[in-house]
């Protein structure tokens, strides 16, 4: 087919439309012959894969175009480099929506389980951590069989070969962050100290694990606030995990009472709050005397809880509820200061004598008044 040079943009462009129409047409099939019965897999794929076949069905329509056209050899060898160059591009960008896919599918398979089990979040950390290393490894292919379509690349190939030691090392330096960062990545994947929605204390601060992307961790702190670190860091420092095998966690209330206080009936209504707490998972509780001071005792209220929210919750519940207890029922039992007089002060007194008076300041003299009124002091006989 011989097509004039006025007419290749038109024979393209039409063939471009059309593959957007046949693109648009399997798409609206597709749609209503999975209406109402779509399973997972099935909507995943539709709704990633859209956008990338929207582009790979025209380039299809226009290199099918290309190859049955009479073109001049110049204007046919650019052509096709286009075409190979976005057919790459769409290539990878299809394989990279294939990848949520993938996603999909496996986290579906353990929602029943919820977002609390530790199955699912080990599952959840994983996909996303691999998930986003083979988006990484997709683009560095596709970008290096673009730039291998062009011949000066492919020519300079023989002598970044004989550099490639050279090379290595200054790109080695110069990436060891970024390269440090996505190994402990993968080594967080397999490993997994961290996981999704894991609870952890880190540099002080308690909060959940919200994202664990290739480079970076961010923890929503309990006040909303979000601590984004490095993802080596958890690799090269410690950390409290409190969700590392089971959400399930014990909390203690202390409470400082006086030596008079009844342990044994504090112990009685510590167990009846629990009992009528739904926060408690009614597992384990008891009430120990833990420390005694020169005043004091302190007593430690020990208790069950599913997770670190309904851990916290029921602390508070527990202090507030005995506390108030103590002040209408046993006020006496709420710290005091006792101070001891050893002897009595009439004894004491006694053995002295009769208590004599103070003599004044001035004992030595005596005070009158001349006949002005005016005073003055002379030595008395």
């Amino acid at each position: 087919m011989t097509v004039h040079d006025g007419s290749v943009i038109a024979v393209l462009s039409g063939a471009a439309a059309l593959g957007l129409s046949a693109h648009a047409l399997a798409v609206v099939a597709t749609r209503r012959s999975l209406r109402g019965g779509r399973s997972v897999l099935q909507r995943s794929i539709l709704e990633h894969t859209k956008a990338p076949l929207r582009l790979i069905v025209p380039l299809l329509a226009v290199s099918a175009a290309v190859a049955v056209m009479r073109l001049p050899a110049s204007l046919s060898d650019l052509l096709a480099h286009v075409l190979v160059i976005a057919m790459t591009v769409a290539s990878a960008w299809l394989a990279v929506r294939f990848t949520y896919v993938v996603e999909d599918v496996m986290l579906e398979r353990f929602a029943a389980e919820g977002d609390e089990s530790t199955r699912a979040r080990q599952l959840k950390t994983q996909v996303l951590v691999f998930r986003r290393v083979m988006v990484v490894f997709l683009i560095l292919v596709a970008a290096a069989v673009v730039m291998l379509t062009f011949r000066p690349v492919r020519a300079a190939g023989a002598g970044l070969l004989a550099s490639a030691g050279v090379v290595g090392i200054v790109a080695g330096v110069a990436a060891r962050p970024i390269a440090t960062n996505v190994l402990a990545g993968i080594q967080i994947a397999i490993s997994q100290p961290i996981r999704v929605e894991d609870v952890v204390v880190v540099q002080g601060e308690w909060g959940r694990i919200e994202q664990i992307n290739l480079t970076y961790v961010v923890v929503r702190i309990w006040d909303l606030r979000r601590l984004v670190l490095p993802i080596s860091w958890f690799i090269q420092n410690t950390f409290e995990n409190w969700t590392r095998d089971s959400s399930a966690l014990l909390g203690y209330v202390y409470l400082e009472v006086d030596y008079t206080a009844p342990v044994e009936a504090i112990r009685k209504r510590l167990g009846e709050i629990l009992d009528a707490s739904p926060t408690w998972d009614r597992q384990t509780w008891n009430l120990q005397v833990t420390h005694s001071a020169a005043s004091t005792l302190q007593l430690r209220a020990l208790m069950s809880a599913p997770d670190s929210a309904s851990r916290w919750n029921l602390e508070c519940e527990v202090r507030e509820k005995l506390v108030c207890w103590l002040q209408q029922d046993h006020p006496g039992a709420l710290p005091k200061v006792r101070n001891a007089v050893s002897g009595s002060l009439s004894g004491t007194l006694g053995d002295t004598g009769p208590v004599q008076p103070l003599a004044p300041r001035n004992a030595g003299r005596v005070t009158g008044s001349d006949d002005d009124g005016s005073a003055r002091g002379r030595s008395g006989v």
